[in-house]
């Protein structure tokens, strides 16, 4: 497979990949903003933005939006992230036009209107009352805060019910104006498209046309790792809920795919350690995982554990218990073997995805990584050595140099 890249004279970024055999493609709009470019007082713009554009543009309703690719049996939705609010489609690929048309709508065109924020903000303030709602949920975005401190971050991308209620038209359109132009913005698809097609396409619903601004990154403060610390916040409800983890690697760190592959091995299903030690053999907790995110410039890594509030103190000690194993005795080579196998079984499978090549295309961009076909990626996963695995568990799985933020009716013994 090959990762065609263009950039237009007003400064759109545009890659494509072919997959033949699919009849869908699926198209999205990166923009170069979110939480980690907000102020504390303006925490959560970025989101409400990415709602607002929903409630219509110059050509189109709010339903009609709605309609526009649901009716042709295909998908539009959007998301905001730490560094980047997405706007993206799938649809059958007779109909990439479409999708090209309506998402360049509501990236350049959006109305932001006075009475739509006012019922916008309430919705906004809903989902925000739905996670302090949702332990599972409010327990990462506690840990975040712990981990993060002031730092982006630690923000909530949903801001907060003081910031929310704040934020007025003025605030969207500023941003809008600062980040929603060619330049900062990043169009990836992958299916059944050619790439010469796709510029057509762009060309025929107005991307080429849209005015070039300032391209001037948005500024992030350096990101500062608190020492590790624990919190025990109050909730009532039938569970604790814990969350541990620290700092780890950029998106770009070549350690990435040895953490990866760990992280798999201690808690990425039901043959992992975690999953084996807490669940199926202490019978002390329903769920347990492993998790990790990597951004441009740092990353965070960590386990989840939801259990009755008597248990959570010896669940917390068998974590432990089982990390410090790994970090002080390393893992036996025919585990490692088999978490090569595992880890390259999921790169694969994801990898049959149309929206997952088109995720993988714009991360080529954003994050300025080469591209791999999935070959090269194999070939990657199985250079990894006992030795690097022993190297990332020694690093970065310490359970003492994890922060550690529980929840729930009774903090851990």
């Amino acid at each position: 497979m090959t990762l065609h890249r263009t950039v237009l004279a007003n400064g759109l970024t545009v890659l494509s990949e072919h997959m033949p055999g699919v009849r869908s493609v699926s198209f999205g709009a990166w923009v170069r903003a979110a939480s980690l470019h907000e102020s504390p007082e303006r925490m959560g713009v970025s989101h409400l933005l990415e709602h607002m554009v929903f409630k219509g543009t110059d050509r189109r309703s709010a339903h009609e939006i709605a309609l526009s690719l649901e009716a042709l049996g295909g998908s539009l939705d959007a998301y905001t992230s730490r560094e980047h609010t997405v706007y993206q489609g799938r649809v059958l690929d007779e109909h990439l036009l479409e999708a090209a048309d309506v998402i360049g709508d509501i990236v350049f065109r959006p109305t932001l209107r006075e009475s739509d924020l006012a019922l916008e903000r309430k919705v906004i303030l809903e989902e925000i009352g739905m996670v302090e709602d949702t332990p599972d949920d409010l327990v990462f975005e506690l840990h975040n805060e712990l981990l993060w401190g002031p730092h982006p971050y630690g923000y909530s991308i949903l801001g907060t019910r003081e910031t929310v209620s704040k934020l007025g038209v003025k605030d969207l359109r500023t941003l809008h104006d600062r980040a929603y132009h060619p330049g900062h913005l990043v169009i990836a698809a992958a299916g059944n498209v050619e790439h010469e097609r796709l510029l057509d396409v762009l060309a025929k619903t107005g991307w080429v046309d849209a005015a070039p601004r300032d391209a001037t990154p948005l500024v992030s403060p350096a990101p500062v790792v608190l020492p590790p610390a624990s919190r025990y916040v109050a909730r009532e409800g039938a569970q604790t809920h814990v969350v541990m983890g620290t700092e780890a690697v950029p998106h770009g760190d070549p350690c990435r795919f040895p953490l990866l592959l760990l992280s798999m091995l201690l808690g990425g299903g039901m043959s992992s350690r975690l999953f084996q030690r807490v669940r199926e053999e202490l019978g002390l907790a329903y769920n347990v995982y492993t998790y990790q995110s990597f951004h441009a410039d740092s990353g965070l890594h960590g386990v989840y554990v939801a259990t009755a509030p008597e248990s959570a103190g010896a669940a917390l000690d068998a974590i432990r218990d089982e990390l410090r194993r790994v970090v002080e005795e390393g893992l036996p080579s025919s585990e490692i073997a088999m978490g090569r196998q595992q880890l390259k079984g999921q790169v694969t499978l994801s990898l049959e995805s149309v929206s997952s090549r088109m995720y993988r295309a714009a991360s080529v961009e954003l994050y300025g990584e080469p591209f791999r076909t999935l070959d090269e990626l194999l070939v990657l996963i199985d250079a990894i050595t006992d030795d690097d695995v022993a190297r990332v568990a020694r690093e970065f799985f310490d359970p003492d140099q994890m922060s550690v933020l529980s929840l729930g009716p009774q903090a851990p013994e």
